[in-house]
């Protein structure tokens, strides 16, 4: 009999939820930090989860261009990322779109930039040893 009322317990948790509480729990438990996880607290991540997509997406969707189309596009979701103080955190994952050309570009002035200093480092170490007595 308990566990019929645990099995209706579980299922009412599944109706409050749209994501995969198997999959949030793999999530979860890749932390070193978690050991175990309760039922209530995977429900609320997963609850807590999706409110924050939709607020993310809903807030992206009336400050973004894809309003015009009616849709939701990814530049909307990169552009709230970048200017949105509040989702400043997700500038990383979710990256402005650039060509490969303009990022390879990029690439090459990074380690020009890096061999400069490198070399500069190396002067400033030569000079230094010729200061010494």
């Amino acid at each position: 009999m308990a566990d019929v009322v645990a099995g209706k317990d579980r299922c009412a948790e599944h109706r409050l939820v749209s994501l995969p509480l198997s999959r949030i729990r793999v999530i979860m438990k890749s932390s070193p930090e978690v050991s175990s996880i309760n039922q209530e607290a995977l429900v609320l991540t997963a609850k807590a989860t999706e409110l924050f997509v939709q607020y993310l997406a809903t807030y992206s969707y009336r400050h973004g261009s894809g309003r015009e189309k009616k849709a939701l596009t990814y530049s909307d979701l990169a552009n709230t990322a970048e200017e949105s103080e509040t989702f400043q955190f997700l500038a990383d994952i979710l990256p402005k779109k650039i060509l490969a050309s303009k990022y390879l570009k990029m690439l090459k002035e990074e380690k020009r930039e890096d061999d400069d200093e490198e070399e500069e480092n190396d002067n400033d170490d030569e000079h230094e040893d010729e200061a010494e007595p």
